[in-house]
């Protein structure tokens, strides 16, 4: 009796380490030393699976604002960092980061990304809330 208890129990464990493996596929962690031109925008994500998590710290001479992009549209303030300043953003599944850089510097923020890494990146203008990127 103790073997076959023994045995349910690691099929068990295998089954959740299983159920589990896609999940742990879509963790990880990026560092990024990143430059935002003056006048551009850094998006990161958008259609992922999962939510992920930013912290940030501005090293450069000049204040970054981050914004989020939901999934169903529309794009909402979250914070400004000031020269010198941290924080950490949490960002939901299919939703986008925007980090902004509207001043005439070039702008200068130090990432740690965590969660769902599987991020889309790409620079564009700076945009007013709710418009589309230019083409």
């Amino acid at each position: 009796m103790k073997n076959f208890l023994t045995s349910v129990a690691s099929v068990r464990v295998l089954a959740l380490a299983l159920l589990l493996l896609p999940l742990l596929a879509l963790a990880g962690t990026i560092h990024s030393n990143l430059f935002i031109e003056p006048g551009k925008q850094f998006i990161l994500g958008g259609d992922q699976l999962g939510a992920f998590k930013v912290a940030a710290k501005n090293v450069g001479t000049v204040p970054v604002e981050i914004r989020e992009r939901p999934k169903g549209g529309g794009t909402f303030g979250k914070v400004t960092l000031a020269p010198g300043q941290s924080g950490v953003l949490k960002f939901a599944a299919g939703s986008t980061a925007v980090l902004l850089n509207p001043s005439a510097t070039k702008a200068n923020l130090d990432l740690t990304i965590t969660g769902d890494t599987k991020l889309g990146m790409i620079y564009e203008p700076v945009q007013e809330y709710g418009k589309p990127a230019p083409k």
